[in-house]
């Protein structure tokens, strides 16, 4: 193995360890190099690809920083349904229901968890501009968030992946998503304010956290009467 893959390795595992906390600081390349022994240059190519996969990233004449989730990040990297007219809107987010359950077989290959494990299921209704928009389906494993409540849910004051980082310590780098065109079910639509058989928008999201763990499922159905998916893949993270 190349040694700045050596050296990216023991990085990420260090931030995956809370060494250095969402929104901190990363010691100075000349730093790590004097610590790791190496050149600046091995150093530098490793977090490269750190701030490649958004585990950290730079500000520049600042420093280095450990990826955190502020509403910022939500609106521009994980949050691509948009009005069609007018810019970026942040949601407003309702928990309609939360219990305890089981992974099915399907929901455990994708989690990388035995059949049946116990999970957390959570139903969101997102809001823009005061109008129901999305309807969301998580499924969440419970030894990744062993006290996860309701209450916790609706009183975190902040983005659902920013409380996963800070109360759980599971960092969301990226997510993998499949779209597909769907009808409305009697649920959706009354949630939704739309009539059954409407189309709607399917995306299932698996997130990802460090070495590509799932720690997320989530289904949404998106209204796009009003509103369009949107994804800049040109434009860095926030």
């Amino acid at each position: 193995m190349p040694l700045y893959r050596d050296l990216k390795r023991d990085l990420t595992q260090r931030i995956a360890a809370a060494e250095w906390l969402p929104g901190g600081a990363l010691p100075s390349e000349a730093a790590l190099a004097r610590h790791y022994g190496t050149a600046i240059g091995t150093v530098r190519r490793a977090v490269d690809e750190l701030v490649a996969e958004r585990i950290v990233r730079r500000r520049h004449g600042s420093g280095t920083y450990v990826t955190g989730h502020d509403a910022d990040r939500l609106l521009f990297h994980f949050f691509h349904v948009v009005p069609r007219e007018g810019g970026r809107r942040a949601p407003t987010t309702r928990t309609l229901a939360f219990r305890r359950a089981r992974a099915a077989p399907a929901e455990a290959r994708r989690l990388q968890v035995r059949p049946g494990a116990a999970v957390f299921r959570v139903r969101n209704l997102l809001s823009l501009d005061g109008r129901p928009v999305i309807l969301d389906e998580l499924v969440l494993p419970q030894a990744l968030f062993p006290d996860l409540s309701k209450q916790i849910l609706t009183g975190r004051g902040n983005t659902i992946y920013h409380l996963y980082h800070t109360r759980y310590g599971v960092n969301v780098l990226r997510t993998t998503e499949r779209l597909r065109a769907v009808r409305a079910g009697t649920g959706a639509a009354s949630a939704l304010g739309v009539r059954p058989g409407s189309p709607l928008l399917q995306i299932s999201r698996t997130a990802l956290s460090y070495g590509d763990a799932p720690v997320e499922l989530r289904e949404s159905l998106v209204d796009t009467a009003a509103h369009d998916y949107f994804s800049d893949l040109g434009k860095p993270a926030a």
